[in-house]
């Protein structure tokens, strides 16, 4: 026997012998990842993800979405896991689960739910992901029985967690492919049975973020972009899939007397709900300038200050400023060539056109000079007016690879929201929020999206958050959502 081969057999032997036995699936876990590893690795993650996401704060909903949750959790097969159910203030419709039993539903999705038992479907699909180990096991399979197998989805090599945003891009969040997507239902859809909601509830979920597909196809392609999709179920499912008929059978049948639907209890706590873009969510630190009349991101936590020749952006630390400066324009001098001579260099790096909100400009790095001089550089070019913008790193330590990306994101960023001032700016506006309300003989969705300022979308909008869409019309006294 070929020597590699013999030490390979023999890894994959002392795999077999060390690893778990995973009570979900019913077999042995061929991952070389003890559960205080996998807590410890989804608590971090957790952390980094808490600080770097807005978090929904109604203690009434979350109470709700936790008792659910450990609801099914006491009837999943790792119920001595420690479960933590967060509810993420954002408008996309998505639910996922990190490892450890750290699980998130967005707000965007809870909207467009009718009943506890779907609600419960949800997060027991997520309980599903996490019992059966799969953001542990995705890597694993790939690496023939998980020898040399490090999580390397979650985790970057030195074992500590990466940056937050390379989460979004991970199965967990992105779904883990029509096998462990099914395998996650097939559990979940046992956990309900258990927990005596109706397993069906599994089935119209699916089918509502079917048609929440449809329209974002439909949509995308009126408006020739590419549609959002929620993680997982959406790709993997066809809206009557036989396998998914087949695994929600499969968990039994409740009598009709102890099915729990609980439409009227996800009324009550879900009266409120912010719907949409809110406004702490969509520009949290814009600064306004009325009588320039300009506007600017700052990052997140920064405080800002209009000084007397400059408006300065800093790091609550110190560590990194945003400055930005105004000036009379001269001629008809290209954005580049007056973005050098301000600069007095003649060599950019990194340097490129800006075009944005109708206004042209140009950016690009300083070459490291001195260590007073700014990083990262721009012009934007708005009526008789030029803005220069400076990113600077204030604390010398911050000077390495990393950190110098890091900060020049930032500083991109907060030059690209440079726009011209709108009147939405100056009013904050008002926070929308789904209502229910009892339908008559003359309700229909076209007539209530008239009264609705959601967009150019209302009617639509209404169908998806009551379940009527493409097409029908609510009863007389049936309960629907519209948004206020």
């Amino acid at each position: 026997m070929h020597h590699a081969n013999k030490i390979l057999i023999s890894a994959v032997l002392a795999a077999i012998a060390g690893c778990a036995f995973n009570p979900a699936t019913n077999r042995p876990d061929l991952v070389l990842m003890s559960e205080e590893k996998e807590i410890s690795i989804g608590r971090e993650m957790h952390e980094k993800l808490v600080e770097s996401t807005p978090i929904y704060r109604d203690p009434v909903l979350t109470a709700y979405v936790d008792y659910v949750g450990q609801k099914i959790v006491k009837a999943s097969d790792r119920p001595d896991l420690t479960y933590n159910f967060t509810i993420i203030d954002s408008q996309d419709i998505n639910a996922f689960a990190l490892p450890g039993g750290y699980i998130y539903i967005n707000r965007g999705l809870l909207t467009y739910l009718h009943s506890e038992a779907e609600m419960a479907a949800v997060l027991a699909h997520e309980i599903g992901h996490v019992t059966a180990r799969h953001a542990v096991r995705q890597k694993t399979a790939a690496t023939g029985a998980g020898v040399a197998s490090v999580l390397s989805v979650l985790v970057t090599g030195s074992g500590v967690v990466g940056d937050v945003t390379n989460l979004w891009t991970t199965a967990a969040v992105k779904g883990y492919g029509r096998d462990m997507e099914l395998e996650a239902d097939r559990f979940g859809s046992q956990y309900m049975f258990n927990a005596g909601y109706d397993p069906q509830a599994m089935i119209n979920v699916i089918s509502l973020l079917k048609d929440q597909e449809t329209f974002a196809r439909r949509k995308a392609r009126v408006e020739g972009k590419k549609p959002q999709t929620y993680h997982g179920v959406f790709s993997t499912h066809p809206r009557n899939d036989i396998r998914l008929q087949e695994v929600v059978a499969a968990a039994g049948k409740l009598p009709n007397d102890k099915k729990e639907v609980k439409v009227e209890n996800f009324r009550e706590k879900t009266e409120g709900l912010v719907y949409g873009r809110n406004a702490q969510e969509s520009d949290r630190n814009r600064y306004n300038h009325r009588r320039l009349g300009f506007s600017l991101l700052f990052p997140d936590g920064w405080k800002v200050e209009n000084q007397r020749s400059s408006i300065v952006g800093t790091h609550p630390e110190g560590k990194a400023t945003i400055t930005i400066k105004v000036d009379q324009r001269s001629g008809n001098q290209p954005a580049d060539m007056a973005l050098r001579e301000v600069y007095d260099v003649r060599d950019l790096e990194q340097d490129e056109e800006l075009n944005q909100y109708r206004l042209v400009g140009h950016t690009g790095k300083l070459p490291a000079a001195s260590p007073d001089s700014p990083e990262r550089v721009a012009v934007v070019f708005y009526g008789s007016r030029q803005y220069i913008l400076e990113g600077k790193i204030n604390d010398p330590s911050l000077r390495d690879a990393e950190n110098l990306n890091k900060y020049d994101n930032l500083f991109l960023t907060s030059i690209r929201s440079f726009r011209p001032l709108r009147k939405s700016d100056i009013i904050q506006p008002d926070i929308k929020r789904v209502r229910y309300v009892q339908a008559n003989d003359k309700t229909t969705f076209a007539s209530l999206a008239r009264h609705m300022d959601i967009g150019e979308y209302a009617e639509e909008q209404l169908r998806l958050l009551n379940g009527y869409y493409p097409r029908g019309e609510p009863q007389p006294g049936e309960w629907i959502k519209i948004v206020q």
